[in-house]
């Protein structure tokens, strides 16, 4: 037993990205330093630590599992209906905060669905596409499988969390363009998606969520009220200039004029201590990062492995280049983390689940013996 289970650890270790796992932590460093006030206790500090602990751990052992039962479709309608479950249960019992319905609270312990359900939206689209990748020319997979995102980015818009359901949207139509779909269809998703935003600003946005728009297009309009935040987050990236002003000597965030740069404004926060080279720094381990995700989904089994490699690629993507976008001032306000860097235990969690998973793909994608872009293997669907 104590042999096998030596075999199993020594195989994880041979299978392993390390390039891809080396590239996060120094993320997670500079996350640790900027939220650390340096004076005394800091309780995120401590929390965050303990997260990363506990998240590291979950990877290693997803790395040892086998999850070609992923493959099935009972398992990825079973996560699916949990997940629209558990979103439905929100708005019962959901703990509200920052204005979203968003969270699970038991005592000092918050869990926030939304994050990994977003892991489950991947697996969906996956299974889904993998199934129908010869005959994905036809329009009509376009709108099924954007009848199931939507169920979840109409659950979770509700909340309201405008910045998770941009992620289950981007996430979507990466999937739906990795998947071969003609441009004559790509054009009319963006009409069918120019509609629905004019409906959605309409009758649904509310008052704060169209400011935060409206500072995009106005960023200085009302630097004293909606525009603030963006406002404070441009002047902490600038006054960073080349080196920064050092470990601990951002005025920006340690004098709090800079909101939530814990979470939101991180990247902002470590930008004006950094500098530009810092923060050019953590854009290009996070571009290693993505691309090696991407080379992982090449290497896939089946065309199910790839295209959820490629999805969470996707997800990763979508929150790096939407939250710096905020944090620099060509992106409007949404709320969404940075991976790996901001403070929050539960959106850690699910990022090295979704790393984790694809790990354990690495373990037998070669042993299947089929080439990238093969169907999935028969007797699992």
């Amino acid at each position: 037993m104590l042999q096998k289970g030596q075999t199993l650890i020594f195989k994880m270790w041979q299978q392993l990205d390390w390039v891809l796992l080396f590239s996060v932590l120094p993320i997670m460093g500079a996350g640790l330093i900027t939220m650390n006030a340096f004076v005394g206790s800091n309780y995120l500090f401590d929390k965050q630590l303990i997260s990363i602990a506990i998240s590291l751990a979950v990877f290693f052992m997803l790395c040892l599992v086998d999850f070609r039962f992923l493959r099935r479709t009972s398992v990825i309608v079973t996560l699916f209906l949990i997940s629209c479950g558990v979103l439905l249960v929100l708005f019962v019992l959901g703990h509200t905060a920052k204005g979203a319905q968003s969270w699970f609270r038991f005592g000092s312990f918050a869990l926030e669905p939304g994050d990994p359900i977003k892991l489950v939206v991947i697996l969906l689209l996956a299974k889904y596409f993998s199934r129908r990748h010869i005959e994905i020319a036809n329009i009509r997979h376009l709108f099924v499988s954007g009848f199931y995102a939507l169920i979840i980015f109409v659950l979770i818009f509700l909340q309201p969390d405008f910045g998770s359901a941009i992620i289950i949207f981007c996430i979507w139509f990466g999937m739906v363009f990795a998947s071969g779909i003609s441009r004559k269809h790509i054009i009319a998703v963006l009409l069918i998606g120019a509609v629905l935003f004019g409906g959605a600003w309409l009758y649904v946005l509310k008052p704060y969520q169209k400011d935060r728009v409206l500072n995009f297009v106005h960023p200085l309009a009302n630097i004293r009220g909606s525009g603030y935040n963006a406002y404070q987050s441009t002047i902490a990236v600038g006054s960073g200039q080349i080196i920064g002003k050092g470990i601990g000597y951002g005025t920006q965030s340690r004098l709090n004029f800079l909101p939530e740069y814990q979470t939101d404004f991180i990247f902002a926060a470590f930008a004006e201590e950094w500098g530009f080279i810092g923060a050019l720094s953590v854009i290009l381990l996070a571009t290693l990062f993505i691309w090696r995700i991407f080379m992982n989904a090449l290497e896939g089994a089946t065309n199910f492995e790839m295209l959820y490699g490629i999805g969470l690629a996707v997800f990763f993507a979508s929150h790096f280049i939407i939250n710096i976008g905020m944090n620099i001032g060509i992106l409007p306000v949404t709320g969404i983390t940075v991976p790996f860097m901001s403070y929050g235990g539960t959106h850690l969690l699910t990022e090295f689940i979704g790393l984790g998973i694809l790990m354990g793909m690495r373990r037998y994608r070669k042993v299947a013996g089929l080439t990238p872009g093969t169907s999935d293997i028969v007797g699992v669907g």
